[in-house]
């Protein structure tokens, strides 16, 4: 049987913490749309009979109805496609979610927080859905396979083994509970990173966020597409999201003012279809406000600027004057060159030598 496994599309998700520019949210909105839209074209083009929505298919608090509408006018193009939903915490099922009053597709199962098994000609689909926000426990553990001759299918949201998964409050798996239970393929969703090992035969999956979502969502995004058979299973992943989100670090030790800087800018050439966070690291010798380089930065492919620079002062020059400002230098330089400092403790010495320098300055 083929078919096509996707998760945490995050249909209307308002892209807060996307860029500080301004309209990024909308473009990104409607490139989720394009995204999912390859999702039915493929399936119409390759005669996909299954496609496994495992959970977040849209943010609850703000997805329109317009997108919900949306979505269903293309699932109503793949009639003979059987699309089966787990709701997960960002559209749990609930009384007043578009997945309990919206007349769905016909060809559209959705899963509600009771485990249910959907007898098709090719396997045995069982799901779980999302009931509220949160999930301690969905009862998985409980669930027995009734015809182990036959596919085996479970699409669910969950926490697959993380960290501490008994405090989990996203549904928390097992993967050896899973692989004992006798599953062929567990579709899996929440964690929004691709992870699938075809050579490890793996067949519990997850496809990550069909689209990113930002800066913390790097590399490809997609779909999983495969083929399953007892004991053997086919697997591959579909990249579908043209837009790419990087990060790149720029040392300004050397860059002397905020004029040298955004001609640095302006004249490194990125890739076409990426989205570029710049991170500045380094000695500043210059005050920075984001604000204004965004004002100035003709480069449209940065559409975020991180900070991470410390102020350029020399301690050990300052630790020789007899001002206020070199005895402060003098005491920091000292905890400074401790020995076997921990990193965490001198990020915090070197943050309060700019807080303590900055008010010597400022009285």
């Amino acid at each position: 049987m083929k078919f096509i496994h996707i998760a945490d599309m995050h249909f209307d998700s308002p892209f807060v913490n996307l860029s500080d520019k301004d309209g990024l949210g909308d473009l990104r909105r409607l490139e989720q749309r394009k995204v999912f839209k390859k999702v039915t074209e493929y399936i119409k083009e390759n005669n996909i009979k299954y496609l496994f929505i495992s959970g977040d298919l849209y943010e609850q608090k703000y997805i329109k109805k317009s997108t919900i509408e949306y979505i269903n006018n293309l699932f109503k193009e793949i009639p003979e496609t059987r699309i089966f939903i787990s709701p997960g915490n960002h559209d749990p099922y609930t009384k007043n979610s578009y997945y309990n009053k919206f007349y769905w597709n016909e060809n559209v199962k959705i899963f509600t927080s009771k485990i249910e098994k959907i007898e098709c000609e090719d396997a045995n689909i069982y799901g779980y859905g999302f009931d509220d926000f949160y999930c301690k426990n969905c009862g998985i553990e409980k669930v027995e396979l009734e015809d182990k001759n036959k596919l085996n299918i479970l699409v669910i949201h969950g926490t697959l083994e993380g960290g501490a998964i008994e405090n989990s409050e996203y549904n928390p798996l097992s993967s050896k509970m899973l692989k004992e239970k006798g599953f062929d393929y567990v579709a899996l969703g929440h964690i929004h990173k691709l992870d699938y090992n075809q050579e490890e035969n793996q067949n519990i999956v997850y496809p990550g966020s069909t689209a990113s979502l930002g800066f913390d969502e790097l590399g490809k995004h997609g779909m999983i597409v495969g083929e399953l058979e007892k004991e053997k299973i086919n697997l591959k992943f579909v990249p579908l999201d043209e837009t790419e989100f990087k990060l790149y670090d720029l040392d300004i030790t050397e860059i002397i003012s905020k004029e040298e800087l955004i001609e640095k800018i302006n004249e490194i050439n990125f890739e076409e279809n990426n989205l570029i966070e710049i991170i500045l690291t380094g000695k500043r010798n210059f005050e920075i406000d984001r604000y204004e380089l965004y004002k100035l930065i003709s480069n449209d492919k940065v559409i975020k600027i991180k900070d991470k620079t410390k102020i350029n002062y020399d301690l050990e020059k300052l630790s020789n004057d007899t001002t206020l400002k070199g005895l402060f230098a003098k005491e920091m330089l000292a905890k400074l060159n401790e020995e076997n400092i921990p990193e965490e403790q001198k990020e915090i010495i070197e943050k309060a030598v700019e807080i303590g320098m900055e008010a010597i300055d400022w009285k």
